[in-house]
């Protein structure tokens, strides 16, 4: 039997509306003791998915453990892409646990849940497995997380991997907002973005875009 493609999008792949964004415990107390990636790379890639999420309009949950006897506040990298947007504090370290996040997780009724945070063995690990548990699809941004040890991360994702979330990177997430770069309304947007934290190819971005003019479409 002969398959037939089409010029469509897969329907795994993420798109700016069907899904809910939680961004877990990005604190100093917690990046204090996270060994598995480096600050300056956790809180370039946080700053990568907080603008990309908020620069395409999805649906956005910010939450923090013990954030004022504790952990501290969360990074000023996601809470600048979301001015005036309430931090929903917790004392569950597992955030599905927490009945004000679930409460409005169900407000914004998406069906796919991705993840990035700190820890990812405890924090992570935590919403990942009890989202699926019910029913959820359930995107976990790898290096957009980090743990006490590479061995410890490592072995978070592959756990969650083996449930059934499925892993990306920040840029990744980024561009498959976009994903086409016909899309004009988006397009200064996301090199923007590139530009400002998207590394080595922001840089070739800026290189290309500088020397040439060149651009993606």
């Amino acid at each position: 039997m002969s398959i037939k493609a089409t010029p469509t999008a897969g329907a795994k792949l993420l798109t700016p509306t069907d899904h809910t964004l939680v961004m877990i415990d990005f604190q100093s107390q917690m990046a204090f003791a996270t060994h598995s990636i480096d600050a300056v790379n956790l809180r370039n890639n946080a700053a990568l998915v907080a603008q990309a999420a908020a620069g395409f309009g999805v649906s956005t949950i910010l939450t923090t453990v013990a954030e004022k006897s504790f952990s501290g506040p969360m990074f000023s990298e996601i809470t600048d892409a979301f001015p005036g947007q309430k931090m929903l504090d917790r004392t569950s370290m597992n955030t599905w646990e927490d009945a004000a996040v679930i409460e409005r997780v169900n407000q914004i009724g998406k069906p796919r849940i991705v993840l990035a945070g700190l820890w990812t063995s405890v924090c992570i690990v935590g919403p990942a497995l009890s989202a699926l548990d019910q029913g959820f699809e359930v995107y976990v941004i790898a290096d957009a997380c980090g743990d006490v040890s590479a061995e410890a991360h490592n072995r978070a994702m592959e756990r969650m991997v083996q449930a059934g979330a499925q892993p990306m990177t920040s840029l990744q997430y980024l561009l498959e907002l976009q994903r086409d770069w016909a899309r004009g309304d988006t397009y200064e947007l996301t090199t923007g973005i590139a530009k400002k934290v998207g590394g080595a190819y922001g840089l070739g971005v800026t290189y290309a875009k500088t020397m040439f003019g060149a651009h993606e479409g």
